[in-house]
């Protein structure tokens, strides 16, 4: 969804069988097949597989295209799970899938339990989770609890009258005398005229996210509803235990189906403050040209925590350790640990730490703030399971946004390395273990997302990271056969794609794959405690992995573009051995590594190691 990344320049914030996939798709699927051996099973009897995971992103619309018409669906994921399963990854969070008039491209829901035709049908979801299984691939579903879309028949109900039994299942107010004390420019802008010919005015300074007053009129009630995002996406009212109950029915209706637990969008966003106090205002305007506010009113209200301990109850009382991931954008870590639950860890099991991927030095690659924020999360969310995200559907691809625009590349694979042999669960997006490049629109009559159109030139909107996933050098890249597609293919399709990167040693897709199997089948890297090494280097991030009984992994990332000497210090950790074996290198150089002393990395290069 698109929720703001609140230290993001740019405001940012998911019949059976198969329908046509092209020939062109069958024999790539068949050589990556081939090219790549499938990995053993991800976790062992009894273990949670959550906490190993590795969790990949696919946005339906630019996965894969398998009926031709320009747009990716369901029976198109199916048919690309040899591949997901032979880079390491076991589990899938698909973006929203739902029926949906695609003003936010599936984040405006219009029916909880159905699939939007354009995507295929619950049919195709089922074949999807049980082909999944068989590819030991679980599959997460994205729900939007926030919001609706205004065209489900919860708002039609809602906003046909104020004595309809579902008007209260929406946030509505009557507004205020435009003449109120305090009434600002910016409320004067939505001025309306209620049943008994005063003016009015919204309530409050609230904004939409995606441009001008968060409050909607709606002449048949002569009322505002509150809509935290695009209009056409009014906010549920959770202090309603109706919509509680009508939310929560629709997450069981997939849980049902075999769906391992959901990505919930937007989440810290349920409540509002009830005296609808105007948030504060700072200095300056965003890119809609609307003054900046502080959302202290809006946003991560104490109530959420209640119905989140309440869903997690609910989700708990399904066999097979259903997981809740949280999109839960915070300002530090001591929030984070609010989601898990703090002691109880009654929670979220995995809330998203953005701190670590996109924390306010994200623009450059610093292994001091890599090192700090990871020290954070160890030691602060009471042994809760970090999760760790570099990138998704809201957000400038990392590899751009960490670049240099020399070593992009090399940064990216260091990237991977950080989020594969860390003891957090890893998060990664579709087309990043390619390197895929963002392709932000150059002219505003190119832009399909409603923000770029509206925020242009400032924002431009989310297509450049939406484009369709890069699959061969052929025609549409291989994502369809039509040459009409959602989005257009980027050049570089061209040399960044799966088949040209799966026949390169070198390449990142297969430093992604090797990273992520060894996750799967190296004991120390699937469980092992994570401590800190060299921990005053300013350039070096560096720790050691370890189960206590077998053989420990270190791991190494030089973070800057000159080579740089280290010597790692085991003392203290109880971990014995003097002698190393290299596991995975990205130079090869460091392959022939028998030391812990005097390591010369390269520049922009990953070690990992086995200490014998």
């Amino acid at each position: 969804m698109a929720v703001s990344n609140p230290h993001s320049a740019r405001l940012r914030r998911i019949p059976f069988g198969f329908r046509g996939l092209s020939l062109v798709a069958l024999i790539l699927s068949a050589c990556v097949a081939a090219f790549t051996p499938e990995p053993a099973s991800a976790q062992p009897t009894g273990d949670t597989w959550w906490k190993h995971a590795v969790v990949y992103e696919i946005y339906p619309r630019s996965f894969q295209d398998s009926n031709g018409d320009g747009i990716g669906d369901l029976n198109g994921i199916t048919s690309r799970l040899s591949y997901l399963q032979g880079i390491g990854v076991d589990t899938i969070w698909i973006a929203p899938m739902y029926p949906s008039p695609q003003i936010d491209f599936g984040y405006d829901i219009s029916d909880y339990t159905a699939v939007d035709p354009q995507y295929g049908t619950v049919a195709d979801m089922e074949h999807l989770v049980a082909e999944g299984k068989k590819h030991n691939i679980r599959v997460v579903l994205d729900m939007v609890l926030n919001h609706t879309s205004d065209k489900h028949q919860w708002f039609l109900d809602s906003a046909s009258s104020r004595t309809n039994p579902r008007h209260d299942w929406y946030v509505w107010n009557d507004g205020i005398p435009a003449d109120s004390p305090g009434v600002n420019d910016f409320q004067k802008k939505y001025v309306h005229t209620n049943l008994a010919g005063a003016q009015v005015v919204p309530p409050n300074n609230w904004e939409s996210l995606f441009g001008g007053s968060a409050w909607e009129w709606v002449p048949a009630v002569h009322q505002f509803y509150y809509h935290k995002f695009y209009k056409q996406q009014p906010d549920l009212n959770w202090s309603n235990p109706v919509v509680e109950k009508a939310c929560f029915d629709a997450m069981r209706f997939w849980l049902d189906r075999g769906i391992a637990g959901f990505r919930l969008d937007a989440i810290p966003t349920l409540f509002e403050d009830k005296q609808l106090r105007s948030e504060p205002v700072l200095a300056g305007t965003n890119a809609q040209g609307d003054p900046n506010l502080q959302e202290i009113y809006t946003t991560n209200l104490p109530e959420v925590h209640d119905v989140i301990r309440r869903m997690r109850k609910m989700a708990n009382s399904y066999a097979g350790d259903r997981v809740l991931i949280g999109e839960t954008y915070l300002p530090n870590t001591a929030e984070l640990n609010k989601w898990y639950g703090g002691e109880a860890k009654d929670e979220l099991q995995l809330p998203m730490d953005f701190l670590v991927g996109f924390h306010g030095d994200h623009d450059k690659l610093n292994a001091s703030s890599f090192r700090q924020r990871i020290e954070e999360v160890q030691t602060q969310v009471h042994g809760s399971q970090p999760l760790f995200v570099f990138d998704n559907h809201d957000n400038v691809r990392s590899i751009d946004r960490y670049g240099d625009g020399v070593h992009n590349d090399l940064i990216s694979k260091v990237l991977h390395t950080v989020l594969l042999t860390s003891n957090a669960t890893a998060l990664t997006y579709y087309g990043a273990e390619l390197g895929m490049p963002t392709t932000t629109p150059t002219r505003k009559e190119d832009v399909k997302d409603p923000i770029g159109i509206t925020g242009w030139p400032l924002e431009k909107g989310r297509d450049g990271e939406r484009t369709p996933m890069q699959w061969t050098a052929g025609p549409q890249a291989g994502f369809s056969t039509n040459p009409k597609t959602w989005l257009p293919i980027p050049a570089s399709y061209k040399t960044i794609n799966v088949a040209v990167e799966s026949k390169d040693p070198n390449s990142e897709l297969n430093w992604f794959k090797q990273l992520a199997i060894l996750r799967q089948t190296n004991p120390a890297l699937h469980d092992g405690k994570q401590t800190l090494l060299d921990t005053s280097n300013p350039d070096v991030l560096s720790y050691v992995r370890s189960t206590g009984t077998g053989p420990a992994v270190v791991v190494s990332m030089n973070f800057t573009s000159t080579p740089k000497t280290i010597s790692l210090d085991l003392s203290g950790t109880g971990i014995a051995g003097a002698t190393v074996k290299t596991l995975a290198a990205d130079d090869a150089s460091l392959k022939s590594v028998h030391s812990l002393k005097n390591i010369t990395l390269p520049p922009y290069t990953s070690w990992v190691a086995t200490v014998q």
